[in-house]
């Protein structure tokens, strides 16, 4: 059963180049899955430290993908905007506005 979000209800469709950006954020995604099971076998092991933090360094990849979706956000969030009224564009503003406030949090 799939459960869909308040937010994701009124959501329209994905944008046309989305499809793209999302694989490669799903191929990034997957190879900072294999890094960090990697770090954590190496945390298990008792390994040096210095390598740990070195393949630890290397999980910066997941800042670059959550960059991507931001920036992939903010497009669909403007676009929707110019394209609607001053009501549907001042919703988009908020949720941006919101988008904005949690990934400054990173």
């Amino acid at each position: 059963m799939t459960t869909t979000t308040r937010r994701d209800a009124h959501r329209p469709a994905a944008a046309p180049g989305h499809a793209g950006r999302k694989a490669d954020h799903l191929a990034r995604l997957s190879k900072i899955e294999g890094q960090i099971r990697g770090i954590s076998r190496m945390a298990a092991e008792d390994r040096c430290r210095i390598d740990v933090l070195t393949r630890i360094s290397a999980t910066r990849a997941l800042q670059e993908v959550a960059l991507g979706l931001l920036e992939d956000h903010v497009r669909g969030c403007v676009t929707r905007a110019a394209r609607t009224g001053p009501v549907q564009a001042e919703g988009e503003s908020a949720e941006l506005t919101d988008t904005l406030r949690r990934a400054l949090r990173l």
